[in-house]
């Protein structure tokens, strides 16, 4: 830091914040801490009576606050991001379209290890819309070692993208519901329209619905049709509980499907299933997924839809954070439930 009249800092950065006082109708900041300061600055600078200002010097080997937050926010950022200005030494990352936010928690951890380095995100795996802010990064001090910046970089290189926003695909879904009272139209369907809706919100439509009874062998043929016309993903509601007529499992079991699993510790949700036939995700949706704005369908679905595998650890992971609370007025996704 030196010091320099205000006619020679044109170019520099400022070092401290300067006030401004009108009396009777301003006080408040006038510039901030890392400004650099412009030839149209310099009239306002004397007429706040600040003939000498406090400066960053440039030292070999260390570079400015903004620089060294633009590097790290470049070097992270993969498709799908955008990034802010810097202001006051931060930048923010911006999803750029609606998807599927993904963080490399392993890889983020290591840059926060380094010291003067502060990288927040939003939890990965989740579904965002263009234009939310998902992670802010800078530094701590005006000015930092530039071996610090190029290590970030490095670790970047190693994984990137460090933050990305995948697409969701768009996806044909076939849909089969089950259950004799709704197969003989005793009741009326009411899963069909809710999963519909949900399944527009992520760039997919309903390729064909089709109804069945309890009959294990009917739901069998109905999951291979829909696959066979087509389906990339084929999503079975009703039949998940165990009670003896509900026989979606068993009928998803003898597709010959490889199940990932059957149960999850998600509530809502615990009675979900998930299994391939082939490349295409079989779905079991317990019924709490009409019911509830958040269940885990908004953990498993938007992952799906982006094309990212899902394994049983995947869902084991879920336990911590699966609990709803249950809240009068439901938030999601800005709380806890599916953050582990």
């Amino acid at each position: 830091m030196k010091t320099v009249p205000v006619q020679e800092a044109v170019g520099m950065v400022l070092c401290h914040d300067l006030t401004r006082i009108v009396p009777g109708e301003f006080k408040g900041r006038a510039f901030k801490k890392g400004h650099v300061v412009q030839e149209e600055d310099v009239q306002t600078l004397l007429e706040i009576g600040k003939e000498h200002l406090y400066v960053w010097e440039a030292t070999e080997g260390r570079i400015h606050e903004n620089e060294a937050a633009s590097r790290i926010a470049t070097a992270a950022s993969g498709p799908g991001i955008r990034l802010t200005q810097a202001s006051e030494g931060r930048i923010n990352l911006i999803a750029d379209r609606d998807g599927l936010l993904k963080i490399n928690v392993q890889a983020l951890n290591r840059i926060n290890s380094i010291d003067e380095m502060v990288f927040g995100t939003l939890h990965t795996n989740q579904q965002v819309t263009k234009g939310r802010g998902v992670a802010g990064t800078r530094v701590v001090p005006l000015t930092i070692k530039q071996d610090k910046i190029e290590q970030v970089e490095e670790i970047c290189r190693q994984v990137f993208p460090l933050v990305e926003v995948k697409p969701f695909l768009a996806r044909s879904i076939g849909m089969v519901t089950t259950g004799s009272e709704i197969f003989k139209g005793l009741i009326k369907d009411k899963f069909g329209p809710v999963l519909e809706e949900k399944f527009n919100l992520l760039n997919s439509s309903i390729l064909r619905q089709i109804l069945t009874s309890d009959d294990r062998e009917m739901t069998t043929k109905a999951i291979k049709d829909l696959v066979n016309e087509g389906a990339h993903m084929v999503v079975v509601t009703g039949g998940m509980s165990v009670d003896p007529d509900d026989q979606t499992p068993a009928a998803i079991r003898a597709t010959g499907a490889r199940v990932v699993t059957y149960g999850s510790p998600v509530f809502p949700g615990a009675m979900f299933m998930l299994a391939y036939l082939g490349d295409v995700p079989i779905v079991g949706l317990p019924g709490c997924v009409m019911y509830y704005k958040a269940t885990i369908f908004e953990l498993i679905i938007p992952r799906l839809m982006a094309g990212d595998p899902v394994t049983r650890e995947d869902i084991s992971a879920l336990g911590h954070g699966g609990f709803c609370e249950n809240c009068p007025e439901c938030h999601y996704p800005a709380c806890p439930f599916g953050k582990n």
